[in-house]
């Protein structure tokens, strides 16, 4: 049986026609699914009974089980989700008043290994599909904004990224706006352009942390392979096909890279580019031998990238207690 979860409206259509359905049922498939999440065939209550039986022989809908569930005394929630092969993976919610933001995981673990991360600190085990992506917003209610910032490197599993997007995206569906929607990388030169050429107004963040070789090479693995020159052309590129800018991330870590001559090196890339910077305390975990930098540093680091013209902002640290902050996600259960 195919998976139906993570099939486009025209998609539906071509499949459900070899059965003898009428092609408009497709949209009131999609429809049940994705906007009002119905999990099983026989509630889809304006198909006949009989095409409801035939759909329930050919398809199957998957479901994301809730193994644990903890709330933050910030109100902050995380998830740990089972999926059908065993595997885990964390998701997390954040209620504002006006705002309500799901943290979306996109791989079981991550093959990247940077330093300040605790899923990095994981055996990867494989890709999200399209239908876990997007399972794991559907299972929050009247979710507004969507950031593809929990485990995993989201433009290692590109396909199933942008099918989940542009799910989330439709109109039949959740009809969440691109612009409400952020995806976040460590940094794929060619993923960066071909992102750019999508014709999607999402949000693209890139997670720096060091604006020189050296030092992101030490915190990052991956800048070994993608140098910041190259990732910097791609970005470029980036701001040239899309005239948006990207989002700096930059975790702070007590001096490592926070210091005045970090702020100059910060700077002067941020030229290069089109960029804004958010500046994100490190998160502790067990497997992360840094510190994270104090307060008092990180005000400073900001008012220093202002006072250069620099769009920065202090990230606001949630959910730190049930490890539910950036770079905190493990994915165990």
């Amino acid at each position: 049986m195919k998976d139906i979860d993570a099939l486009y409206i025209p998609e539906i259509r071509e499949e459900i026609v070899k059965l003898g359905l009428k092609p408009f049922a497709a949209s009131q498939i999609f429809h049940w699914i994705h906007q009002k999440q119905v999990r099983n065939f026989e509630k889809m209550s304006n198909l006949s009974k009989e095409n409801r039986e035939l759909l329930s022989k050919s398809f199957f809908l998957s479901d994301l089980i809730v193994e644990k569930h903890q709330r933050s005394k910030d109100g902050t929630e995380k998830f740990l989700f089972k999926l059908h092969d065993g595997n885990h993976i964390e998701t997390v919610l954040m209620d504002d008043e006006d705002r309500k933001t799901v943290c979306v995981s996109t791989q079981v673990g991550c093959p990247l290994g940077c330093c300040f991360c605790a899923t990095g600190s994981t055996k990867f085990a494989r890709d999200l599909n399209a239908a876990e992506i997007i399972g794991q917003v559907e299972q929050m209610a009247r979710v507004n904004n969507v950031v593809f910032m929990g485990m995993g490197e989201p433009f290692l599993n590109y396909d199933n990224l942008m099918r989940a997007i542009r799910i989330l995206n439709s109109k039949d569906g959740l009809n969440i706006g691109a612009r409400k929607m952020t995806v976040s990388t460590a940094g794929i030169p060619d993923k960066i352009i071909r992102f750019g050429k999508e014709g999607l107004q999402v949000r693209l963040a890139v997670s720096l942390n060091a604006a020189n070789n050296e030092l992101r090479s030490k915190l990052m693995p991956i800048n070994e392979k993608y140098p910041i020159n190259e990732l910097v052309h791609a970005i470029r590129q980036y701001n040239k096909e899309t005239g948006r800018r990207v989002t700096f991330e930059y975790v702070m870590l007590k001096k490592i890279n926070d210091n005045l001559d970090d702020v100059e090196e910060l700077a002067a890339l941020c030229d290069r580019v089109k960029a804004n910077v958010n500046l994100i305390q490190l998160n502790p975990h067990d497997k992360c031998a840094h510190e994270p930098s104090k307060p008092e540093c990180v005000r400073a680091f900001k008012e220093a990238l202002s006072e250069k013209g620099i769009e920065t902002v202090i990230r606001i640290r949630r959910g730190t207690d049930i490890s539910a902050a950036c770079g905190q996600l493990k994915g165990r259960p």
